[in-house]
């Protein structure tokens, strides 16, 4: 049963940013493409950011492209996820995510992946 344990939430003022971090445990992390998914009160959970298992490839939701940047450390089994120029409308939960199967290709529906963190609160004042 893999665990997904993700850190770096918290309280920031627009345009400030975050970092927020996801260990795995109990399975071979480098073999999985991973994500970042988002879910504001009231709304579904969306696609944020995700990482290929192969060569690394990232894919970003238009919304946060250009201030977000997902990577990856299989040394550490952990994926990160570098927020900039955070806005309000980024206030949500964060949760990150590994894909159903391994060495599959990159989803960025939530259907497609298998195992999810608890998430993480990110809250951006105005």
């Amino acid at each position: 049963q893999v665990q997904l344990v993700e850190s770096g939430g918290g309280l920031v003022q627009a345009g400030g940013s975050l970092r927020l971090s996801c260990t795995t445990s109990g399975r071979t992390f480098s073999s999985y493409a991973m994500g970042w998914f988002r879910q504001a009160p009231g709304k579904e959970r969306e696609f944020v950011a995700a990482v290929s298992w192969s060569d690394g490839t990232t894919y970003y939701a238009d919304s946060v492209k250009g201030r977000f940047t997902i990577s990856r450390d299989n040394a550490k089994n952990t994926v990160y996820l570098k927020m900039n120029s955070l806005k309000p409308e980024d206030t949500a939960v964060y949760y990150c995510a590994a894909d159903r199967f391994p060495w599959g290709p990159v989803t960025t529906k939530v259907e497609g992946f298998g195992s999810w963190g608890q998430g993480t609160q990110v809250t951006v004042s105005s």
